[in-house]
């Protein structure tokens, strides 16, 4: 397989990032010489733990949490289910979930299986959001009842970049006794996060989302808050995670948290730039292009474009000639027609949002690579337009 990056301009980082090169570096001592269990009695195993315990307090300190509300997992979906189903089981009296209609396929999916995963009779509320895809606060706290166990929200969208102001919503939360999850997997490592100064009781995390390997994740768990391990089994994670931990990746997220704290004002100074340099300049040369989602209130590095009259995976088969990687939405939902739930819910007329493309930049790209894009996507709508009977029609 021939994977040569250095050809490929890569602008689908809301999908995975490249692991750094100082995280592959952490992470080669435990792939190689350092392969002890780290739950073991002898050395070679119990020095492999000390580094698990360094890369705890390298998540903790990026998050602003304590060391020991750090729960390393397998991956951002599995730390959802973690706090929803552990919510659930806490308090088994309580029957309802808060969430939107929004949210990724992890917590999505698992509110319309909560029936067949749980044996109980649940209601969900999915609130609905404005058409630049952020929420009522009063419809959130009309939806709030006597019987919420867990409010489920995404810090920040992955599909529009559309950033929820979780602070807010967890304090409301707590005023009714109700725990608060936030999905932060977009957020970490793009904007400032204190858990230490909220009421949030659990925020999820994916490595591979901030230049760590894939298979390895976090759920942050507030102290004190009511807590069910999803995966029982041995004493690993202070028995709130069975398993035998991934030792090299877990090495991996906790380098890639502190570059993350290094890194994150150039996430916000010159990635932003180059992603608002980039929005600007698709919807000024490309007439019929509309932005989907909150101008302001967005991270830094995510746009998200809908060019009418044309389909987006028709867009990204003629840009992957180019070896421009972009996404027609999540990546968890590619490979179907329909358009994106998350456009849907916002209202995008159905000729556009069958034609939106979401580019997520990181700090890897570059100035000319922006210029590239600029240049190639404009001819692919237009040569695609030509095609197209409805834009005939128009």
């Amino acid at each position: 397989m021939n994977c040569e990056a250095d050809k490929v301009i890569y602008m689908d980082n809301n999908a995975t990032t490249r692991i750094a090169p100082e995280v592959v570096d952490a992470m080669m001592p435990f792939l190689t010489d350092c392969y002890g269990n780290p739950s073991s009695m002898y050395n070679f195993g119990g020095q492999v733990g000390k580094v698990i315990t360094k890369a705890r307090g390298q998540v903790a300190k990026l998050l602003g949490a304590e060391d020991s509300e750090v729960i390393f997992t397998s991956c951002g979906t599995e730390s959802d289910s973690t706090a929803i189903l552990s919510a659930l089981q806490a308090f088994p009296e309580k029957r309802h979930i808060v969430t939107t209609r929004v949210e990724h396929p992890a917590v999505k999916n698992l509110c319309e299986n909560l029936d067949r995963l749980t044996g109980h009779k649940h209601r969900v509320t999915r609130l609905q959001v404005e058409s630049d895809g952020t929420l009522d606060m009063a419809r959130y706290e009309e939806a709030l009842a006597d019987d919420t166990a867990i409010v489920s929200v995404m810090w920040a969208n992955n599909e529009t970049g559309v950033i929820f102001p979780v602070e807010k919503m967890a304090a409301m939360a707590k005023e009714r006794g109700i725990l608060f999850h936030t999905d932060a997997v977009q957020a970490v490592g793009k904007i400032p996060i204190n858990l230490g100064e909220l009421d949030i009781d659990f925020l999820s995390l994916s490595g591979h989302k901030l230049h760590a390997p894939k298979g390895v994740g976090v759920l942050c768990v507030k102290r004190g808050t009511p807590f069910v391990p999803f995966l029982a089994g041995g004493h690993q994670e202070e028995g709130r995670r069975g398993g035998t931990e991934n030792v090299a990746s877990i090495v991996g997220l906790g380098k890639a948290c502190e570059l993350a704290g290094e890194k994150m004002e150039e996430e916000n100074s010159r990635v932003k730039k180059m992603r608002d340099r980039l929005e600007e300049g698709l919807l000024a040369s490309v007439p019929k292009s509309m932005l989907n989602g909150h101008k302001t209130d967005r991270l830094p590095n995510t746009t998200n474009v809908s060019f009418e009259f044309v389909e987006g995976e028709a867009i990204l088969l003629h840009m992957n000639l180019y070896n421009i990687c972009a996404s027609s939405g999540s990546a968890c939902t590619s490979g179907s027609l329909e358009p994106s739930h998350v456009l849907r819910a916002m209202g995008v007329p159905f000729t556009a949002a069958h034609g939106s493309i979401r580019f997520s930049l990181s700090i890897y790209n570059t100035d000319a690579e922006v210029d590239f894009v600029l240049e190639k996507m404009p001819p692919i709508i237009a040569e695609l337009r030509k095609m197209s009977p409805f834009w005939k029609a128009e």
